[in-house]
């Protein structure tokens, strides 16, 4: 095998810890929300200017109690400040840990097919002598050629 970008050889142990902290996560992330590609579209999103803006209001109106209808609660905008500042070096460790298992996966997956596809290269080569002509046949699908498509299709 040429390739072998990673080789993560987990054995129980591993896998039971890894499980159980993702249970640990999942539980602990339990009031995370999932949100469509609709309810996306439709969000004010905040960016770094936005966030400075949010801060401010915050501030002005906490010293400000009198500009506020009853039913606008500062105290929940306030919470959602602090959930976002405590929250937010997670999420960042979260995504780099998710950046890391994709390039893995990606990895893994890559070394796989690289190896079988040398080894299917052995088998076309040596193959016939050792009757494997309907194995090989059946895995030459994998690579079978179509026309190209015509212009317009």
């Amino acid at each position: 095998m040429t390739q072998n970008l990673v080789s993560l050889d987990l054995g129980t142990e591993d896998i039971t810890a890894i499980d159980k902290a993702l249970d640990t996560l999942e539980a602990r992330f339990a009031r995370l929300v999932v949100l469509t590609p609709d309810e996306i579209r439709h969000l004010n999103k905040m960016g770094d200017k936005s966030e400075a803006f949010c801060r401010q209001a915050a501030v002005v109106l906490e010293d400000n109690p009198k500009l506020i209808p009853p039913g606008f609660s500062v105290a929940d905008l306030r919470q959602d400040i602090t959930d976002l500042d405590l929250m937010r070096p997670r999420f960042l460790r979260l995504r780099e840990l998710l950046e890391k298992v994709d390039s893995t996966e990606m990895a893994l997956g890559s070394d796989i097919i690289n190896a079988a596809l040398e080894g299917y290269g052995y088998m076309k080569m040596g193959g016939k002598s050792a009757g494997l002509d309907g194995l090989r046949e059946s895995m030459s699908v994998r690579y079978t050629r179509r026309p190209p498509k015509a212009a317009g299709n």
